[in-house]
């Protein structure tokens, strides 16, 4: 059976889901504690435009992928509470996508954030 819902609810659910997620999860709140820092460094540096927009998309990414990760965590644990090799499985791929995203996001967030930086310390 499908529910209609209006446009606002779903935005409610959305934000609903987001302010659970980051209650909930001590990774996703790291994430986004990152994230604020990056933004900020990166207005107080003055990052061009384009290297900024890149590191949105990065920041983006890396909190999506924390987001699948505990939605699969989460829905793991509803269908089975015993430990099946399956789910530490799924699960275990989940978190290594967040932590290839992660790693890339740093790797490109200090390429970029580098040249910035850099001319302080020589």
């Amino acid at each position: 059976m499908t529910h209609k819902h209006t446009l606002h609810q779903s935005f409610g659910y959305a934000f609903a889901g987001i302010i659970h997620a980051v209650r909930e999860n001590r990774n996703l709140r790291i994430h986004f504690i990152i994230a604020i820092a990056v933004f900020v460094l990166s207005i107080y540096l003055k990052v061009a435009y384009q290297d900024l927009a890149i590191l949105i998309v990065l920041i983006v990414l890396v909190i999506a992928a924390e987001m699948i990760n505990t939605s699969l965590e989460e829905m793991t644990d509803l269908i089975t509470s015993e430990h099946r090799q399956e789910a530490k499985v799924a699960k275990d791929v989940a978190a290594g996508m967040v932590l290839v995203a992660s790693i890339g996001a740093a790797l490109v967030g200090a390429l970029i954030l580098g040249p910035y930086v850099l001319p302080s310390f020589i």
